[in-house]
């Protein structure tokens, strides 16, 4: 079995080497070096997994299951940290409110989120069965730390420090159907609500050691 794992590299061995030497040649392996030139795949997978999956169908009294779509953008040149803020801005906004809203953001990342919540609107449409562009909102919307590139930054007295260039992965899941008034589930509460919380602890006072 040969160990010469690189095709081209075989044959331009074959094409500058005699044949004597062709014993020789098919048993270098190169594999590793070649890996080590090849770009490695930094792109999350599972998140796009959730678009595949097909759901059993309802029966005739469940509620309309939604149509979803999930789409992401990997490896943006950005802190994943500042690009947090940003993604907690839209969700639960409807697309056209989100789009709207982040051509006002003055940060870099609002570019990509932006475009990339695009790309979700286009794609629901295309591949999703979404009959209204606009009646879609945003269900999801959070970052992961994508590829870290180290580097050394040049010090004086012939030292150096080191340098991390950081990239980020933006995920976003639309939904079709209208926002929930309240997206996260402990909202501030209204004042009624609150006045009438506070009536009900007051009456629940009691007296200790009392009958």
């Amino acid at each position: 079995m040969t160990l010469f794992r690189s095709r081209p590299l075989l044959k331009l061995v074959l094409q500058y080497q005699p044949a004597a030497l062709l014993p020789a040649a098919t048993k270098i392996h190169t594999s590793a070096l070649l890996q080590a030139w090849k770009p490695e795949d930094h792109e999350p997978q599972k998140f796009l997994e959730y678009n595949k999956k097909i759901y059993p169908p309802q029966s005739p009294d469940e509620a309309p299951r939604p149509a979803f779509v999930c789409h992401q953008r990997s490896n943006i040149k950005y802190s994943p940290w500042k690009m947090w803020y940003i993604a907690c801005l839209v969700r639960g906004m409807t697309v056209d409110e989100a789009i709207k809203q982040l051509k006002f953001v003055l940060m870099k990342g609002a570019k990509d989120v932006r475009e990339t919540i695009e790309e979700a609107r286009d794609l629901a449409v295309k591949e999703h069965n979404v009959e209204f562009a606009s009646n879609l909102w945003v269900a999801e919307s959070f970052v992961g730390k994508g590829h870290v590139v180290k580097g050394i930054r040049r010090h004086g007295r012939a030292r150096f420090g080191r340098v991390e260039y950081f990239h980020c992965h933006y995920f976003v899941r639309l939904e079709e159907g209208k926002p929930p008034k309240h997206y996260y589930q402990h909202h501030p509460k209204e004042p009624h609500q609150q006045l009438e919380d506070w009536l009900q602890q007051m009456r629940k006072r009691k007296i200790t050691n009392s009958i």
